[in-house]
Parts: C-alpha cells; structure tokens; sequence
C-alpha cells in the first residue's frame, strides 16, 4: 500500500488537541488512545482508499474474515473456521455470530456484496486488481461477465465460498486487508456514498466513527456490538493528521500524543536521548521506488532509464541521509519476503560510482542526448519525512552524469503527489510501497499490465505478464519462485521503475503502552494496546 511517514499550520493542531478537552476525555484521560497518522485519509470506506495512514483508522472500524493479530500475522476475525479443497482452489469460511454495530448481524451476504463492490468500476477502486486471483473477478469488472458468476457465493447466511483462478498460500493475508472487508449491505444501500459519514456508518470492528474533521481529527469510539468491547483498554481513539514532525517532538513533551507513525530518521539518536523508550525500528517490508511515465517518449528507451537509475549514489543517502538501517536497493522486492528466494537484480549493482556513472553518459549519448540536446524532466517527491532532504541529492547525481543533464525537482504534497502517479500525470515521481501481504506478488503485480492505475508508469510488457501468469498457476513453491525471479529480472532489466531503498519502520511509542508489537507489516491495532499502570 501507498506510505506517507513524515504541514499543518499551529492553529490547526491546536484546533485538534482541543477535541481531548471536549466530548470523550482530557488530554492526559487514559480512556482515549491519541495516535498520529501523519496525513488526512481521503475517505473511511474500505474500498476507496490506498494508503498506510488509511489504513490505521479503517482497520480500526472493520475485521474481515482473517484479521491482523497482535504481531499483524493473520489470524481468524470473521471467519469461525474454514475449509479449503484438495485443488486449493476453494475455499469456504463459516462465520461466528456477530453483529454491526446497529445490531444487524454480520451476514455472508455483507461479503459477497462487498467483494462485488469493489469489483464494480464505479466503485472506482485502486485496489481493485489485487483480487483478481478470484475465479472471473477480472472478467467482472471489465463487465464481462454478470456478477453471479463472480467466485464469491453466500450459500446461506453463515456460509461464504471464494473460488480462485489458481492456488494462493498468501490467501489470508489478502482477507484481513481492507480490500476484503464486508460493507453493511443494508446501509450502503440506503445511504449511497454519504453511508461512511458519521451519522450513517456502520461498522463491525472494534471502534465506530463519531468525528470527522477533515484536516484537524478523527474519533472513534468503542463499538458495544463488537465481541471484547468491554475489554478494550482505551474506549476511544483519536486520530491526528500531523506531518509537522517538530510539533509532535513538542506534543510528546506536553503530554499530548501517546503513538507517532513517523519520525525524522536523522535525529534517531538524539530522540532516544530525549525520550527514553520511544523510539521504535523494526526491519519492514517497505521500498522506496521512482516510477517512470513510460507514455513520455524520452523514457521509451530502456538504456535512458537505467542511465537515470544507475547514477545515482544510493549509498550516501543510506548513509548520510536516511535512518539507520535503511539498505540500498537494487531489486524490486525487499530481503526477507516469504515465498521466496530472491536473487533478481540489476547487472550493474557492484560497479563502483565513478563506473556508473560513465556508463550513464555513455548510454545517453547513444539515444541521442547531448550538448545539442539536452535531456529535461521533471522530478517529483512527497514533501514529508526524509524525502525533501534526498531531492537534492538525486538531482546532484542525475546532473553529475553532464552538464546537458539538466534535472528540476519538485515538492508535491504526498497525497497530491499519489494522485498524480495515479493519474500519469508526472515525468519521474517518488513513491513508496509496504507489503499488504507477505508474498513477492504483493509488490510484482504493481508492474503487470493489467493492475490499472497502481502501475504508475504504465509499464506493459507481455513477457513480464506471462511469466507472472505461469507463477500464478503453479503450485510447487520452489519453481514459483523461480519464475517471479524471472519476471522480476525481466522488468529490472527494462528499468520499469528505479528502486532506491529498503525502510526500516519508523514509530513514536510512549513506553507506558503495551500492546504495540513492532512487525514487518508495520501495523499496530488499537484494540491491542494498553496502558500500564
């Protein structure tokens, strides 16, 4: 999913630490868990959002049928128990008794309209195309098909059947995503779009939606439909959109956050000095990647974007610039992903700088760049946490390769700048990804042809999307890894985008919480955490 770790104006923060004094509990109250998400979400419906921040508050409200545990691995939420065919290909999910938070139950068919949702164009999903592993999920949002024949069935009330195309051992981590979570049928029906705002939402999570300030806060408070509301530790959460990360220094000194998901990575050991315990790393399935607008026909050229790629220095903003832990990147997919091997990269990842860079001139000049014609674009990067600080790097790199090298970067606000990678409407664009399921394909199907609009740079190769098609259908682990490490070759080779590192998580955790499990997804449920005493 898209991450923003890292302005609001005084008055706006002041505004949202008001709320603490009003309707719910003070700012030292230990009913009301004050968490820092860095960015405003677009919206709380499942299916129309994208992002990490999102994330945070959605998976608050709503438990599909797996759910994050305590360590973000998946276990049961709403599913009581499951079957799963000899073919793998089947699989059929009983649900527990459980109820919206208006006191409908929890029903088969709240998934079944929900997965048909999120496949319907209109709904207009990002996320989309990452369940196209469902039997004619693809078909059915190109609308070629009807949606009974979509692999999701209700066979009674507490009976769900999902069919695959092929087997998928990353299957439960795909169901305690957001794109898998049930919508209340009966409320989305009646209140169309307008049923996620605070008067209308239903929920069937831990906490429901009572405030929305767009810009300034979010609050929810304890669901008493959920089963263990009466043992949640905090019976509110509040949520600030702060990427001022100076001013949430000056909160934690006053008292008035208890979690960050972001902080500046160049200050790692002074915060630890300032304030003990919190700080918090942890390894992360997480890149930090540029997409490059392949539609541009001064990026066609393959040899052009593995000269832009491999000038530029990774090693000093690891070093000089990042927090520590931070590792260069050369291949797509981060160390330690489950279900793989790695050894994908790109062929020039040993030579040493001077090296690539002259390479970089070299095969510039072959596609027709030089004094004569100088090669101009556009690079634009999110405008929080170390990412204003590695712009100018990069653009000294791009510009050591020769003077006819002539690169201008650009500050987007990070919200702004996804929606402009989502649009195509950018040259070479920043973005970073965290794993939404602990599988190579989580981060490889960005690239296929047929994910839509989070192949930022429109990357269509039918040799990348065969051998993605063949890791599909193969169930032995060991050559489907193989032929991911083909098809992740295949797209370094061509450059499809320029990975630039591998992130560490970055949190913000008062030591008096309990309950915040640092893990590879990076995702901390409220109804985990405690206070101690």
């Amino acid at each position: 999913m898209q991450i923003k770790t890292g302005m609001l104006t005084p008055l706006i923060l002041a505004a949202g630490l008001a709320l603490t004094a009003c309707g719910g509990g003070n700012e030292s109250s230990t009913d009301a868990l004050r968490r820092g998400i860095s960015a405003n979400p677009d919206s709380v419906d499942p299916h129309k959002v994208s992002s990490q921040w999102e994330n945070i508050v959605i998976g608050d409200m709503f438990i599909g049928l797996f759910t994050d545990g305590e360590d973000a691995t998946p276990v049961l939420g709403m599913a009581d128990s499951y079957e799963i065919s000899d073919d793998a290909l089947t699989w059929t999910f009983t649900l527990k008794d459980a109820n919206w938070s208006d006191g409908q139950p929890v029903t088969a068919e709240d998934f079944q309209y929900a997965f048909r949702r999120i496949l319907t164009p209109a709904t207009a999903s990002q996320y989309a195309s990452m369940l196209f592993l469902i039997k004619n999920a693809e078909e059915f949002y190109n609308g070629e098909v009807d949606a009974d024949a979509l692999g999701v069935r209700a066979i009674d009330d507490k009976t769900l059947e999902i069919q695959l195309n092929y087997p998928a051992p990353y299957l439960p981590g795909i169901l305690k995503h957001y794109t898998s979570f049930p919508v209340p049928m009966h409320v989305v029906e009646e209140f169309g779009d307008d049923w996620t705002d605070p008067e209308n939402i239903v929920v069937n999570g831990p906490y429901k939606l009572l405030q929305f300030r767009t810009g300034d806060y979010i609050r929810s408070v304890a669901n008493p439909e959920f089963e263990g509301a009466e043992n949640l530790c905090f019976k509110e959460v509040i949520y600030y959109p702060y990427d001022d990360l100076d001013a949430i220094e000056r909160f934690i000194q006053t008292g008035r956050i208890d979690i960050n998901n972001a902080f500046d990575g160049q200050k790692t050991e002074e915060l630890k000095e300032r304030f003990p315990g919190w700080v918090r790393t942890a390894p992360t399935l997480q890149l930090t990647y540029f997409s490059i607008n392949m539609d541009l026909d001064k990026f066609k050229d393959p040899g052009v974007r593995n000269a832009l790629a491999m000038a530029i220095d990774r090693d000093f903003m690891v070093n000089e610039v990042l927090t520590a832990g931070y590792q260069p990147a050369y291949s797509f997919v981060p160390p330690g992903t489950a279900n793989y091997n790695g050894g994908a990269e790109v062929y020039w990842a040993d030579w040493p700088l001077e090296q690539r860079q002259e390479e970089a001139r070299k095969l510039l000049e072959e596609a027709g760049y030089g004094p004569d014609n100088p090669l101009r674009f556009e690079y634009t990067y999110r405008s929080t946490d170390d990412n204003p600080r590695v712009a100018p790097a990069v653009q000294s790199s791009w510009a050591e390769i020769a003077d006819w090298v002539q690169p201008e970067i650009l500050q987007k606000e990070t919200q702004v700048q996804y929606a402009l990678l989502r649009q195509g409407d950018f040259e070479i664009g920043d973005g970073a990804w965290v794993a939404d399921f602990n599988d190579p394909k989580n981060f490889l199907y960005l690239l296929e042809s047929k994910t839509g609009v989070m192949n930022y740079g429109n990357y269509d190769s039918p040799e990348y999307d065969d051998l993605m098609a063949q890791s599909d259908q193969e169930r032995d682990l060991e050559q489907r890894a193989e032929l991911l490490r083909e098809a992740e070759q295949t797209m370094l080779d061509d450059m499809a985008v320029i990975p630039m590192w591998f992130a560490v998580s970055k949190n913000l955790v008062d030591p008096t919480l309990s309950g915040f499990a640092d893990n590879a997804d990076d995702v901390h449920r409220s109804r985990y955490i405690c206070r101690e005493e």
